[in-house]
């Protein structure tokens, strides 16, 4: 059987020599006063060293900056914080434009103005989606300004011409986005009746809008009854010889008028066949092309073999009487009064509502205030 230890009582001295040791151990570096301070003490002293309160002074610079930094978010977020980017960084093509051509003296004076006072308005932009490889924003306005930015790149090479300051927006809808580009266009640089119509189907045909109607209603919902009837002319002359003419943009607003009125009578087969054999050096040339097959649309004979009342014939041209003039174009115009004022009467068969508004709209023009 094994023998139990004795244990033996630890002495005074013992004991006194680990409660040195234990002190030595735990206590913190010794105090002003020569006394030592517990771990946890000298934790909160520290601490509350550290929060001691901030002069006035301080305080109301603390919070300028959290506000200033309150408003710099906050313009980031509403697309009014003005950046520089890189010219490559910047998808010109992200939408469809509706400006179809530039003209070459107008980009030269830009360029020679960006040149000489340097980009007096930036351009707009929109972040893509994170994908592959390529830009990272789309163009939304200023694609005039960005191409005249380019162009000088290529042609001096300046490491100023390799950004360009821009607003980056946050990405609207696509039928919003298409009315800021219109918009802005319209303002700057007056877009062409053909360009207008253009915009306006292809706008549609994205989805961004019901139909043409629709997108015509909204991207000119600021212009006139007669300048949306206008839109409508020229967006029709756009969906059905679109691929065919040459120089759309030089379409003037009164021929744009007899084409589109043409087009309603059904005659799109034979312009396109006439412009298919056609090869005009310039505008003027290609208008003569549709304006032949309008002309015989117009002056098509009656055939006595088929019966019916004979065609009446066409009136001359002119002043008829004190109160009646006759067209070139066959419409006649009565003029008569009464006691409250003037009555104009028009009539002939080439009279539509388009028509109308834009006479309308010339009449109004006319009689408005310098």
């Amino acid at each position: 059987m094994a023998k139990r230890r004795k244990l033996e009582a630890p002495s005074t001295a013992d004991i006194d020599k680990l409660e040195q040791e234990f002190r030595r151990e735990t206590s913190a570096p010794a105090a002003p006063s020569g006394r030592g301070l517990a771990p946890i003490a000298q934790v909160a002293a520290d601490s509350a060293a550290l929060a001691q309160p901030m002069g006035t002074a301080d305080r109301a610079r603390q919070a300028e900056l959290e506000a200033s930094e309150g408003q710099l978010k906050a313009a980031k977020a509403d697309g009014r914080l003005l950046v520089d980017l890189p010219v490559g960084e910047i998808d010109a093509d992200a939408m469809v434009r509706d400006r179809s051509t530039l003209d070459p003296d107008e980009m030269l004076e830009l360029r020679l103005s960006i040149s000489a006072n340097g980009l007096r308005l930036p351009v707009e932009v929109f972040e893509l989606p994170q994908g592959a490889d390529g830009p990272r924003y789309g163009l939304l306005s200023g694609y005039r300004r960005l191409m005249a930015v380019r162009e000088l790149l290529g042609l001096t090479e300046q490491d100023k011409y390799k950004t360009i300051r821009a607003i980056i927006r946050p990405m609207a809808e696509a039928d919003a986005a298409f009315v800021a580009m219109v918009e802005e266009n319209e303002v700057r640089s007056e877009l062409s009746q053909f360009e207008r119509g253009r915009i306006a189907v292809i706008s549609a045909q994205q989805g961004a809008f019901l139909n043409v109607e629709d997108a015509v209603n909204k991207l000119f919902a600021t212009g006139s009854k007669a300048k949306r009837s206008k839109v409508r002319s020229f967006a029709l002359i756009f969906e059905e010889l679109g691929d065919m003419l040459e120089f759309p943009d030089a379409l003037s607003e009164r021929r744009g008028l007899r084409l589109a009125q043409a087009l309603r009578q059904g005659a799109e087969a034979r312009i396109r066949d006439a412009l298919a054999l056609a090869t005009p050096a310039n505008a003027d040339e290609e208008w003569a092309e549709v304006e032949t097959v309008i002309a015989k649309l117009d002056d098509v004979e009656h055939d006595p073999k088929r019966g019916g009342r004979p065609k009446k014939p066409k009136p001359i041209s002119g002043w008829q009487n004190a109160d009646t003039l006759v067209t070139s174009s066959g419409i006649t115009i009565r003029q008569t009064h009464d006691s409250k004022g003037y009555i104009l009467r028009f009539e002939g068969g080439r009279l539509d509502k388009d028509l109308m508004d834009s006479l309308v709209a010339e009449i109004q023009h006319l009689l408005e205030k310098p």
